[in-house]
């Protein structure tokens, strides 16, 4: 199924400038697979060398944040959006 990927500003030059991009995907590990095998600038801005997300990395599916532990393996339903947020911070 096709999820759309709404990407940050801040990530954007990885991916063509594009602020979305349509993953296959049943889950939210999958999307990041999609991505992984599509857009690998942009995963690798997302996730590290183990393929875990990046500490300053938020996902979101619709506006419910997904937890490192066990928010990858969350279900993804038509329509649903999955959001990468970058932390921000300043001092």
């Amino acid at each position: 199924m096709s999820v759309s990927v709404q990407i940050p500003y801040a990530l954007r030059h990885e991916c063509a400038g594009k602020s979305e991009v349509e993953v296959n995907a049943g889950s939210v590990q999958d999307a990041l697979t999609d991505l992984k095998n599509h857009q690998p600038k942009l995963y690798r801005s997302v996730c590290d060398e183990t393929g875990a997300v990046r500490k300053h990395i938020n996902l979101y599916i619709n506006e419910t944040i997904i937890h490192r532990v066990d928010g990858l393996q969350k279900k993804l339903e038509p329509g649903d959006l999955l959001f990468i947020m970058t932390a921000v911070s300043g001092g």
